[in-house]
């Protein structure tokens, strides 16, 4: 489906389910040159066991309109707009990698309106090389095998049926850049990670319940990189729980169960 968010269309794959007030809403949010196919397994589950699915395309992204948020602020405040436009009330945010610093900041302005918080693949700060963030401007084809080849910890995921996970996420990202003509959304992400300096604050801001679901053999935020963010939320008080994945960095396709159902009993608390 399309939400009209300030005159831009915003595109939100729904599990194959009309859209019910009545019943609970989950925003699923991508990273970096991803959009919402990254979320497949996790969000068609979701929408078939009694929740609103909203697995989005962020501006600027595939099928979405509108312009390419350039800082984590202005991505979460995006996300506020997003849930106006659709008249939500409350949600829970789950995010991978980027999205995990978008939603996390989206909860802290949002505060009581987002009921769950799941920061998938998350770390804080959340740097990136120098070297990489060159490589997204002088040579991006380069840059997203690089990418993926640190993202993996597996060329096929269990019971992929000779899935090539590194294959698809390459072609992915190849879309994305390609989907967005005016804006390197390549380097415009990577520096949005590098330079959020939020992320403390944040968790000193939410009012709900965080998850942090990581991947054992994750290279891009390896789970020791979460810390500050745990310790973080454990000094201002806040109720956390930690999922451990066995996977690399792309949780929802190396491990898409254990992440599935993660998410699944944390939002059913």
């Amino acid at each position: 489906m399309n939400i009209d968010v300030h005159g831009a269309p915003i595109y939100a794959y729904t599990g194959g389910k009309s859209f019910d007030a009545a019943k609970p809403t989950a925003i699923f949010i991508h990273g970096v040159l991803c959009d919402h196919s990254v979320w497949a397994l996790q969000s068609r589950y979701m929408a078939n066991h009694g929740w609103n699915v909203l697995a989005i395309d962020l501006p600027g992204h595939r099928k979405s309109g509108g312009k390419a948020p350039t800082s984590v602020e202005e991505a979460a405040t995006f996300i506020g707009q997003l849930m106006d436009a659709q008249g939500l009330e409350k949600a829970a945010l789950i995010g991978h990698s980027w999205g995990s610093l978008i939603a996390m900041q989206a909860a802290a302005q949002l505060k009581e309106r987002v009921s769950h918080l799941v920061l998938v693949g998350t770390a804080y700060p959340m740097k990136v090389s120098p070297a990489l963030l060159e490589s997204a401007v002088k040579a991006p084809d380069q840059a997203i095998n690089m990418i993926n080849v640190f993202s993996r910890a597996t060329l096929s995921p269990p019971n992929g049926a000779g899935s090539w996970v590194f294959g698809a996420g390459v072609a992915l990202g190849k879309r994305v850049l390609a989907s967005n003509a005016d804006t390197n959304l390549l380097y415009t992400g990577f520096n949005a990670c590098d330079t959020y300096a939020g992320g403390e604050a944040a968790m000193a801001a939410l009012t709900c319940p965080v998850l942090f679901a990581l991947g054992d053999q994750d290279q891009m935020t390896p789970p020791k990189a979460a810390k500050g963010l745990m310790d973080a939320a454990k000094a201002a008080g806040k109720q956390i729980s930690v999922a451990k994945l066995s996977s690399g960095h792309n949780q929802m396709t190396e491990a898409p169960d254990q992440t599935l159902f993660a998410i699944r009993d944390f939002l059913a608390r």
